[in-house]
């Protein structure tokens, strides 16, 4: 059985699936699809604790599933603007924990991250598949995974607006 790291780029995919489909992701349908024939290495939920109720619900459902949920906190900046992103992060634990197992799953659209996808090719020789919303997933993002799975029908809650 393959054994697998999975990265979740939480704030990327509620944005873009809320964008593109205006409904939020099934996290029990992507864990389903992302670990089907495979063994969990390691499975993490990457977001931003802005110290709420509702938030700190959706954390424990993240690890009732099976994730370790990493959180950092939210920064307001004097000038309005907001900073809150995880790239360093997922990529690091990528780069600490690919020597481990055979694929890694990266369920982000950020088009930051080809350049982490290919070097888990080159150094680590492990295929990466990548879960994305398709409208908002960066091209060079998909042309540098091993395989593309777009977040769309039953990896999304709910019924879709008319």
């Amino acid at each position: 059985m393959p054994k697998v790291l999975i990265l979740l780029d939480v704030q990327n995919l509620y944005y873009t699936s809320r964008q593109a489909h205006r409904r939020n992701v099934d996290y029990n349908a992507l864990w389903a699809r992302a670990t089907a024939g495979r063994q969990v290495s390691r499975a993490f939920a990457y977001a931003i604790d802005r110290g709420d109720e509702k938030q700190r619900q959706f954390q424990n459902i993240l690890r009732a599933i099976g994730f370790e949920v990493k959180l950092k906190p939210f920064i307001q900046r004097a000038d309005g603007s907001a900073k809150g992103d995880w790239d360093v992060g997922i990529t690091l634990d990528a780069i600490e924990h690919a020597g481990e197992v055979d694929l890694v799953v990266l369920a982000s659209g950020d088009g930051d991250f080809a350049p982490l996808v290919d070097k888990l090719h080159d150094k680590f020789g492990v295929e990466v598949e990548v879960f994305g919303v398709p409208a908002y997933t960066a091209d060079a993002l998909i042309r540098s995974a091993s395989r593309f799975i777009p977040i769309e029908g039953e990896l999304l809650l709910g019924t879709p607006p008319r």
